[in-house]
């Protein structure tokens, strides 16, 4: 059974031949960007809200990527847990060098995810109050998040991406589940009263 929590073993050797060939010869890095340089767009923009920071962000994920493709070592992992990887960098790095505020901007349609994993019922004000919440927790427990249910990753993966492992992966999104909750329900019933 394949323990990744979207994509196949089959797509990951698919993805290591392109690797692979991407490794003896950088034009053929094109696949890969193709594969995956929406999702990691996406990822970037929902850390920054600004397309214009997300696309010169996601060119140095993928620039930093294709220079160091060499060096890429399969680890029995989808190669966009690398991309990954490098993009939280990229995306630390600006916070640091800029000395802003983290953003972290949400899609409607992503907040389902979430609502199901801490048992709530999906209307607009909910969805309204669970975004507001997810700005009060610290960035770690975010990321943890984003990963798991926006991004869909695996444990595994994101032990990678965050450089921990993996059980610590999956403590920090249980916990990081549970303090949503709490905030939340503490929320919502002073809500439910006003």
């Amino acid at each position: 059974m394949n323990s990744n929590y979207h994509i196949s073993d089959e797509q990951i050797l698919q993805e290591q031949t392109w690797v692979e060939a991407a490794q003896k010869d950088p034009e053929k890095f094109d696949k890969l960007y193709d594969r995956y340089f929406e999702g990691i767009f996406s990822f970037v923009f929902r850390r920054t809200d600004d397309e214009g920071v997300a696309a010169d962000i996601t060119s140095q994920t993928f620039l930093a990527a294709l220079q160091s493709i060499k060096k890429y070592r399969f680890k029995g992992l989808p190669f966009s847990a690398w991309l990954y990887k490098i993009a939280a960098n990229q995306v630390n790095k600006y916070y640091r060098t800029t000395k802003k505020n983290v953003i972290f901007s949400l899609e409607e349609s992503l907040i389902g995810k979430l609502m199901v994993e801490t048992n709530e019922d999906t209307n607009e004000e909910q969805i309204s109050l669970l975004v507001a919440h997810l700005k009060q927790l610290p960035t770690e427990d975010v990321m943890v998040l984003e990963l798991r249910f926006f991004e869909e990753k695996s444990f595994k993966e994101i032990a990678y991406i965050l450089e921990i492992t993996e059980s610590g992966a999956k403590m920090r999104t249980y916990r990081a589940v549970n303090k949503l909750k709490k905030i939340f329900d503490a929320n919502l019933m002073r809500y439910e009263k006003a």
